[in-house]
């Protein structure tokens, strides 16, 4: 169990990575590709590549709340290569496309997070500014 749950981990960890492979994450966890396929649905309720998809919505949903991106760059920010499997696998979680849950779930006037800041959020910026040296914050606070 304790191997799953590394690979679990890994999914919830790299769940924008397009290219997450099946087979590293059963190497990973110690078993046979399909081994670990039915000893992961066993435990989980679903296989991994369900999961996954199920992780990736979820992260799609909040986006598509939230962000003011188009929904074939929040498809490729959640580590879907192709905008039509992602439109589908959408529906079959939700029940509607992703442009219907947006229109249904934005508030009229609320402000959208910028894409920017979406994108940083996601990990579709990978470097990140160092923040300043103490003595540079505590010149800043006195008067």
């Amino acid at each position: 169990m304790r191997q799953l749950r590394l690979a679990k981990d890994a999914m919830d960890r790299d769940w924008a990575e397009p290219g997450l492979d099946l087979d590293a994450l059963a190497a990973h966890a110690g078993y046979s590709r399909y081994h670990f396929i039915r000893a992961f649905k066993a435990a989980y309720g679903e296989t991994p590549g369900q999961y996954l998809t199920h992780r990736r919505i979820e992260r799609a949903e909040e986006m598509l709340r939230t962000a003011n991106l188009s929904v074939t760059d929040i498809c490729h920010l959640v580590g879907f290569s192709s905008l039509g499997t992602f439109s589908a696998s959408f529906k079959t979680w939700t029940g509607l496309t992703p442009s219907e849950y947006r229109a249904k779930h934005v508030r009229k006037g609320a402000a959208l997070i910028p894409g920017c800041y979406a994108m940083l959020w996601a990990g579709g910026f990978r470097s990140r500014a160092a923040s300043p040296p103490a003595e540079d914050r505590n010149s800043e606070e006195a008067p």
